[in-house]
């Protein structure tokens, strides 16, 4: 019992004095423009993404499907690292979603949509 103690507490003094790295989880959507299920008024649009984490944009996707089910990829611009951006136009009324799918820094994908309406 004693040889396997002192190993085992010298790895936990390691532990203690030379932590870990923290290791990030899946990036988090903090906010988005439009905002969950909001109606917008006029036929054009900007799209904000803002995540908790370093998004990859040359390797996330932003798709608009229109009212009739069609997808429309969008071009996603970067602004900061944290954050992804587009422009959406000839909007006719109806519903819309946005669908994303994020490459986080960590290597971690990460998926989602956003519903609105336009009027």
């Amino acid at each position: 019992m004693k040889n396997t103690l002192l190993p085992a507490l010298a790895l936990g003094g390691l532990l203690f004095v030379y932590p870990v790295p923290l290791l990030r989880g899946h990036a988090i959507l903090l906010s988005t423009i439009p905002a969950l299920n909001e109606t917008i008024h006029g036929g054009a649009a900007q799209v904000q993404l803002r995540f908790n984490a370093r998004i990859d944009a040359g390797r996330s996707r932003l798709i608009l499907v229109l009212p009739g089910g069609e997808d429309r990829p969008l071009p996603a611009g970067q602004p900061s690292p944290g954050i992804l951006t587009s422009e959406v136009s000839g909007l006719a009324p109806g519903s819309y979603i946005l669908r994303w799918q994020v490459l986080a820094e960590d290597g971690h994908i990460t998926r989602g949509q956003l519903p609105f309406r336009a009027q």
